[in-house]
């Protein structure tokens, strides 16, 4: 059973014979399909149904010969809004299914971003084309959680729009140019960390760390598309899972400076979002890449 299944309002699903038949009813009541033909293993297909706004179940298996669909596996998606460009994704098989991660680079992090792809066929489709080298990408991030709490936000110094902008792009520009070997922006990278270590040290003797540390996005545990996240809300909905009734929080986050939304049982919340408060849990992370001609 897929642990990430409660996170899109299935927590009730308790044994193999209830999650058989759920998945008999998506694969039979499907809202979407998309196939992939002309391949020597067979037509890979994906089967998608939506149990509440841009969240539900997806199906991927093949046809035979007999042009039946053969169910191989199955995942909870949930489809972020927030459209970003990227520069240099990289999309890769996982080695024991047709199951594929993305991998790109985000200067606001710092780090690279390894994601869960959801529209595999899109994918497979301009690879047969041959059309991947000619186009270019944008990627849809979402985050499902199945464990989190709400932190009261803290004091920040105020910065107009155009002042973070340009902070963000200062940082960005040194990030890029240390990568690229300049010496002077590794320079000022490693006196900009030190002087961070240098303030944390004196304030952590009185403070609580997470009225210091406003937000963070870092790897968690040994699968590389899960990640430990702390950010503001800037957005959030309650939903109705169509199919159990149970209630879904979806939250647009932003940390540093990467936006995307986060969906997660009620029932695994602690604490009540607002806008302006933070979240602080476990996710892991779903990309979908739109690709442009």
């Amino acid at each position: 059973m897929h642990e990430y299944l409660r996170a899109v309002g299935f927590s009730g699903i308790q044994d193999k014979e209830e999650l058989n038949r759920l998945l008999d009813f998506v694969e039979n009541c499907y809202q979407k399909e998309q196939t992939v033909g002309g391949r020597d293993s067979g037509d890979f297909s994906e089967r998608k149904k939506a149990f509440a706004p841009r969240m539900g179940i997806m199906l991927r298996g093949e046809y035979d010969e007999k042009d039946q669909f053969q169910r191989e596996y199955y995942y909870p998606y949930f489809e972020g809004k927030q459209e970003k460009f990227y520069e240099d994704l990289m999309v890769e098989r996982h080695a024991e299914k047709e199951s594929y991660a993305g991998v790109c680079d985000d200067l606001s992090l710092g780090v690279s971003l390894i994601f869960y792809v959801q529209n595999v066929a899109d994918f497979l489709v301009e690879k047969k084309l041959n059309k991947l080298a000619k186009c270019t990408v944008t990627l849809r991030l979402s985050g499902l959680s199945i464990e989190g709490k709400i932190l009261l936000p803290v004091l920040k110094e105020k910065m107009t729009e155009e002042e973070n902008t340009e902070a963000v792009y200062q940082r960005t520009r040194l990030i890029q140019a240390a990568r690229d070997g300049d010496e002077d922006a590794i320079e000022n990278l490693t006196l900009e960390d030190m002087d961070m270590y240098s303030m944390i040290s004196e304030r952590i003797v009185r403070e609580d760390v997470f009225s210091i540390v406003a937000s963070y996005f870092m790897p968690y545990g040994v699968e590389c598309d899960h990640y430990n996240v702390l950010g503001e809300i800037q957005e959030v909905t309650l939903v109705q899972n169509s199919f159990t009734k149970e209630e879904i929080y979806v939250m647009t986050i932003e940390s540093h400076d990467l936006v995307f939304e986060v969906c997660i049982n009620k029932k695994d919340l602690l604490g009540e979002p607002q806008v302006g408060r933070r979240f602080k849990g476990i996710i892991w992370l779903q990309g979908e890449i739109i690709y442009h001609s």
